[in-house]
């Protein structure tokens, strides 16, 4: 299907039964969070972080992170285990001091909801940082399955997240549309088999190769497009 750039005049087909969200980017704007958490925790462990570097661990899971940067520069003093948690906890403290959730964010997954559509989440962050951002955003009970890659052998762009989501949902993956901003998450979801919107929220930099369909922002489409 090819990528409509008019999105205010996207029809979803009716056999679309489920969204599946994506977390960071997506309901919140937690990126300058984690970027934050990863130089405060890692730089006190003596890691010399570099944009280079740190351009490749956005996509990665928190576990993936930690062993990245110990691998580069290993410490003695902590566990990676708790040098994850350090990381996890900065990043929980920072979403209930600030916020961050995206515009239009919970009008959109209400209106949804009401329209008969099954609400999944699909994340690499943690599975305890969900409520968390869930709560803050106060979306927490419109969805039916939330699902964090660390329940899955691999985090995305393998499928296996989006795969587990739509089982634990009871739909079937060629039901379901994801809303995601990472190419890693586009591509974890169409190799799951699903339809892909490509949610930019302004930024002009979002990979829209992989997606069928382009969003700018919740306060502009609303139910529009899934109508």
């Amino acid at each position: 299907m090819q990528l409509n750039q008019n999105s205010t005049k996207l029809k979803f087909q009716y056999f679309m039964k489920a969204v599946i969200f994506d977390m960071d980017g997506v309901i919140i704007d937690s990126e300058p969070f984690w970027q934050r958490a990863e130089f405060e925790v890692f730089s006190s462990l003596g890691v010399a972080l570099n944009t280079e570097f740190t351009n490749l661990t956005k996509t990665m899971t928190t576990v993936e992170v930690t062993k990245f940067w110990y691998d580069k520069f290993p410490w003695e003093s902590k566990t990676l285990e708790e040098v994850e948690e350090m990381v996890i906890v900065r990043v929980m403290e920072l979403i209930e001091q600030v916020g961050g959730e995206i515009n239009g964010i919970e009008s959109f997954i209400k209106k949804l909801k009401s329209n008969g559509f099954k609400i999944g989440l699909a994340t690499n962050s943690p599975y305890k940082i969900i409520p968390v951002v869930l709560e803050k955003a106060g979306i927490a009970e419109y969805f039916d399955i939330i699902f964090s890659a660390e329940f899955v052998p691999l985090g995305k762009p393998d499928p296996a997240i989006y795969l587990m989501t739509s089982k634990e949902l009871g739909i079937d993956p060629e039901n379901c549309i994801v809303i995601e901003d990472s190419y890693s998450g586009m591509m974890a979801a169409k190799k799951a088999g699903m339809k892909v919107v490509a949610f930019t929220n302004g930024n002009q930099d979002v990979n829209l190769s992989l997606a069928d369909y382009k969003m700018e922002s919740f306060l502009e489409h609303q139910l529009s497009i899934f109508s």
